[in-house]
């Protein structure tokens, strides 16, 4: 058993941890999840570029990160909740109620246009937030999760419960904490932050999410390719 964690900006003490068996992957799952990664690199780098740091210097960050301090628990609340409500594309389970729950935390956190797209399996979801700005990144999520063996964990795996562990500190455990929940929790909980702190992002956000990473993204060509989804390239303007 293995348990894995990392910072994350729901907290300064907490930590996310997946506790879940050791397993062989396939090479396709490997070569799909190195471009996922590859993707996120970049996104990070356009991010990082001149034109963006300019418009978040230090002293125009203090605010943001005092925001992540004071909503510390409701960013905590909001993984958990997501943890609880299990979307298992391999059994067909809690995956369209996971997707209403996505879609709902996106519009919570600020995407002006959020989307259910229809595919042959698993709903895809279609998000856009506009902040005006002259550049726009393409985001990835998945809102699936892996199946489970609650035999298997330390911690109910849909509890997203708060456990202390030896080395870490505190940690959220739970099916998707890691993989994929706590990193896109993350991400929500700084979109929040930074629209309490008053501020406006620095490039546009385009989101694709799929229910079924989990067993090779069968059908996520047919939502990227959706007319409403391929339509909106447009807005997308300069990358």
């Amino acid at each position: 058993m293995s348990e894995m964690a990392h910072k994350s900006l729901l907290g300064r003490k907490e930590l996310v941890a997946n506790s879940e068996p050791e397993g062989e992957s396939r090479p396709q799952d490997r070569e799909r999840r190195a471009f996922l990664q590859g993707t996120v690199a970049t996104a990070v780098a356009v991010a990082l570029s001149p034109w963006a740091r300019a418009e978040t210097s230090a002293s125009n960050l203090d605010p943001v990160y005092a925001e992540i301090t004071k909503r510390h628990d409701e960013s905590l609340k909001r993984l958990q909740d997501w943890i609880h409500q299990p979307s298992i594309a391999a059994e067909n389970r809690g995956v369209i109620e996971g997707c209403e729950l996505t879609m709902q935390m996106f519009r919570d956190a600020g995407f002006g246009q959020v989307a259910k797209v229809p595919s042959d399996g698993q709903p895809g979801i279609f998000a856009t937030l506009d902040a005006g700005a002259p550049r726009t990144i393409g985001l990835y999520f998945m809102y699936d999760v892996k199946q489970v063996d609650p035999s298997e964990w330390s911690s109910p795996p849909w509890d997203a419960a708060l456990v202390d562990k030896p080395g870490l500190g505190k940690v959220v455990v739970g099916r998707g904490a890691v993989n994929q929940k706590g990193p896109e929790g993350s991400f929500l909980a700084a979109l929040h932050a930074i629209r309490g702190a008053g501020r406006k992002l620095p490039v546009n956000l385009v989101l694709v999410a799929e229910g079924e990473e989990e067993i090779g993204s069968p059908h996520f060509p047919q939502i990227v390719r959706r007319p409403e989804v391929a339509l909106r390239r447009g807005w997308m303007g300069r990358w």
